[in-house]
């Protein structure tokens, strides 16, 4: 740590760094135009940079130059099980690796603060209309999640500097903002700001407090747990001020998908948005939060609110300590992170965006940028009359309506409002339609609390909405199975079936297998439609039912005032709820005595966790970027759900049979995202999405074929895609895939990296990579190279028959040559842009990856047994 412009903090007995001072000191007023993500990256680099690095890195931000290369040292790494868990598998095969070299494998630990919350891994097979719900869903996950939280259970004793939050206590990003952030830290007697990675794209979420949060891969995220630096350059820090205010009956649901369409449009992609304005000081933090949470969702890399009296409310709300909720104002207005001193904040560019304006809005099918206006449904097609037929669902049947994911969840107005619904719904003798699975998945415990003060969970109960878990789990394609019945009539009729939920994404194939599409809307209105039980429904305007005397039954009979809202959520929701949740969540829990084996024993018949095998075979030789074959030609927005689903696995799946052939039941297969921990399983996922459109597969008419389909070379063979992947790594085929704009957008997942690595993929040419997609391919040793503006998969004709090689040196940004060796025996050169991005990059990419890089380095330095 630097000891220059360390200065004692007025009021307390603490330290800061004088940031101010360092930055006024090369460009005298040069502090007052900094943005807020400027100044916090400036304090980083005065507290944490090397001394002879100082004035360069500093110029970097003050002068907005895009250059070089400075580090970032985030405070904390979080991490949901998933991520969390194959992280630290994969550190446990480092172990592994390092004692096999003869080092000393229990050196390597964590240097970072970690903290693992066991929140994916619980799907709703029992729905909220069932009784003791949440206690039957949490005896399934405990059943099928054995083998992966014996492993979990052992890191907590075997690796220093991890913590360990077990199942069914919330979702990670939203106890993250209700308790593990601090807003200021303090170490070693210094005040700082905190700052954290974490292994999801929603990670953002804390961004509202006025935390740098940014979600990365879990590859990098394991980087910065084992002490690296993150390496960045200035990003591009986009002002967005928001002006008017919300309408009544609007929610923040409303305003965030009307946002995240604007932002989308606007081109936001990997920028730090920073919001002010009228229009955000009058949001509260429940809003700003769900803004924050959809960040990935319009592109952007943070979404910042500066720290201001909205923040300080909502730290006392939430029950934080009065002497840290002192700290955080005093540090924030010493250090000028508080709102009032940004006023002279410039930005290169500037974002505005009127609240006034907002109506009634859900978003889909398919995107989360898909605006979708209630008042705009007729006109688009998607509601028209239907008629209910004896014992049959309508076509545009609603089969999964959830209350779930943090993104909506946070917001005690939306679960006010939701509970509002079903009590205004139920006095009027309305009723969940019996075709819908209802759930209700809050990400914290603390929603519950305040629901029971209200007394409203008895009324969501009778609609339907009990508590089926306190998880990440409809909107990570957590829905669970569904009755039966009602998934052979969707298979018989080829329903248009459909999913409405509060997450934050509505990819095709994610939510559930035969929820053909899916749409995103505010808890309130979850509600609603599972009274209206279809999606072919005008929602603003036709009957939800009829009351005694025959009259129709609209929302605006059942949507509850704003005032009444506010007011109960005034009553209800209370400090001492958070506090009763989370101390004996993080301060009475016993503490391990002692540090259990540095070596896990793996378990050989596990489908859940198995010794990497990242510095074995394949993986361990040279990439020769020469003679690849396309494994898929791709076109845009392609997602990490198509590359490596999370969803439920089926039984005639690739994955699906292995697990058969292994010894286990079909109704134990549980998800794709839980077996990421055995590479045996999870790469027998890489492209299993059935609504996979691979142009290398076509009818004889020429369309692409759907579904998870490749076509083997030089033979034109179409097959299964992993009867193809199979085939090439007998043959140690290298293998490319060629693709469109966007490519890996969507969450992070190191599997949509590891599965196309482990099959013999050697690079990845794209028209645009997603940023944490980007970072995980380098992290696993894929060269990911960009088409020049202009020319694409299109332009070139590529059909998948031809070879490719990749010619010229590596380096930041470089222009490098892809070499196309058509089957005509035609060669062409098409130049293309090196997204090996910094020099630390290319320093991982180079020595394959970021796991072996740390084996080298490790070992390099002598840290033996």
């Amino acid at each position: 740590m630097n000891t220059d412009y360390r200065k004692s903090l007025p009021g307390s007995d603490l330290d800061y760094f004088d940031t101010r001072t360092a930055v006024d000191t090369i460009q005298p007023g040069a502090y007052a135009k900094l943005p807020y993500t400027s100044r916090i990256l400036a304090e980083n680099l005065v507290r944490r940079c090397e001394p002879d690095r100082l004035t360069d890195s500093l110029k970097q931000i003050i002068e907005r130059k895009r250059e070089l290369d400075f580090p970032w040292f985030p405070a904390r790494v979080v991490c949901h099980d998933i991520l969390g868990q194959t992280a630290l598998v994969d550190l446990a095969g480092l172990r592994d690796a390092i004692a096999d070299k003869g080092g000393d494998p229990a050196k390597v630990n964590p240097v970072v603060p970690t903290q693992l919350i066991v929140d994916h891994s619980l799907a709703v097979e029992h729905p909220g209309f069932e009784k003791d719900a949440f206690e039957k869903n949490r005896a399934v996950e405990e059943r099928r999640n054995e083998d992966r939280f014996h492993f979990i259970n052992w890191t907590k004793t075997a690796f220093e500097n991890v913590d360990v939050i077990p199942p069914g206590n919330g979702i990670m990003h939203q106890i993250n903002l209700e308790k593990m952030s601090p807003v200021v830290q303090v170490r070693e007697g210094v005040a700082f700001p905190d700052t954290c990675v974490g292994t999801d794209s929603h990670t953002p979420m804390v961004d509202a407090l006025g935390v740098i949060s940014v979600g990365v891969g879990g590859l990098e995220a394991e980087s910065v747990m084992l002490g690296r630096a993150s390496y960045m350059r200035l990003p591009d820090i986009v002002g967005v001020e928001l002006t008017g205010k919300l309408q009544p009956g609007i929610t923040g649901t409303d305003l965030v998908l009307a946002l995240t369409e604007f932002l989308r449009r606007e081109r936001v992609v990997g920028a730090y948005l920073e919001f002010y304005g009228e229009g955000a000081s009058n949001l509260s933090l429940g809003d700003r939060a769900t803004i924050s949470n959809m960040t990935p969702e319009y592109g952007a890399t943070a979404a910042m609110f500066s720290i201001d009296e909205q923040t300080i409310d909502y730290l006392k709300l939430t029950g934080r300590d009065d002497e840290q909720v002192t700290l955080v104002e005093k540090f924030a207005k010493e250090t000028g992170l508080w709102s009032d001193t940004l006023k002279d904040a410039e930005y290169e560019r500037v974002l505005t965006f009127d609240l006034t304006h907002i109506g009634r809005n859900l978003a889909g099918p398919s995107n989360p940028h898909a605006l979708l206006p209630a008042s705009e449904l007729a006109n688009r097609g998607i509601a028209k009359p239907w008629e209910e037929k004896a014992g049959e669902m309508p076509d545009g049947a609603v089969i999964i309506a959830a209350i779930t994911s943090c993104t909506n969840t946070s917001n005690p107005r939306n679960m006010i409002a939701a509970g509002l619904i079903a009590r205004n719904a139920n006095k009027l003798g309305l009723s969940r339609k019996p075709w819908v699975k209802s759930s209700l998945a809050p990400g914290s415990k603390t929603v519950k609390m305040y629901l029971q003060e209200a007394d409203l969970l008895p009324d969501l109960e009778q609609m339907g909405f009990g508590v089926v878990a306190f998880a990440c789990t409809t909107c990570n394609g957590m829905s669970g199975a569904l009755d039966p019945k009602i998934q052979q009539e969707v298979i018989d009729r080829d329903l248009y079936s459909t999913a409405v939920l509060s997450g934050n994404r509505n990819f095709d194939g994610r939510i559930h297998p035969y929820a053909k599409q899916a749409f995103l809307a505010s808890p309130p209105l979850v509600v609603a439609y599972a009274i209206a039980g279809t999606i072919r429904f005008d929602i603003e305007k036709d009957a939800l039912g009829y009351d005694a005397e025959g009259k129709p039954i609209t929302l605006k009979d059942i949507w509850p005032s704003d005032e009444e809202i506010d007011a109960i959520v005034r009553q209800s929701v209370k400090p001492q709820q958070f506090r009763d949740v989370y101390i004996p969540m993080f301060e009475e829990r016993d503490v391990a005595e002692e540090q259990g084996n540095p070596l896990y024993d793996w378990r050989s018949m596990s489908t859940y966790i198995r010794r990497p095998p990242y510095w074995e075979g394949a993986l361990a030789g040279e990439r020769a970027l020469k003679g690849m074959r396309p494994l898929a030609v791709l076109g845009d927005n392609i997602t990490t759900d198509h590359l490596s689903p999370s969803n439920a696995i089926l039984a005639n799946s690739a994955a699906g049979e292995y697990l058969e052939k292994m010894g286990l039941p079909e109704e134990d297969f549980n998800s794709y995202a839980t077996h990421r921990g055995d590479h045996l399983t999870a790469q027998r996922a890489t492209f299993a999405n059935p609504k996979l459109l691979n142009e290398m597969v076509r009818d004889k008419s020429g369309i692409v074929q759907q579904g998870s389909l490749a076509r083997i070379e030089p033979e034109g063979q179409v097959t299964r895609m992993w009867e193809a992947i199979e085939t090439y790594m007998e043959r140690k085929q290298p293998l490319i895939i060629v693709a469109g704009a966007d490519y890996g957008q969507g969450s992070s997942r190191d599997w949509a990296a590891k599965g196309v690595r482990l099959a013999g993929v050697e690079s990845i040419v794209a028209e645009g990579f997603e940023r944490i997609h980007r970072t995980n391919l380098i992290g696993m040793g894929v060269l990911p190279l960009e088409f020049k503006p202009g020319t694409s998969r299109e332009t070139l004709g590529i059909d998948g028959t031809e070879t490719f090689d990749v010619v010229g040196e590596r380096t930041p940004h470089a222009t490098l040559t892809l070499l196309i060796h058509r089957a005509s025996g035609e060669a062409i050169e098409v130049p293309m842009t090196c997204r090996l991005d910094t020099a630390e990059e290319v320093s991982i990419y180079e020595a394959g990856g970021v796991l072996q890089r740390f084996a080298k380095d490790f070992l390099e330095a002598g840290v033996t047994a």
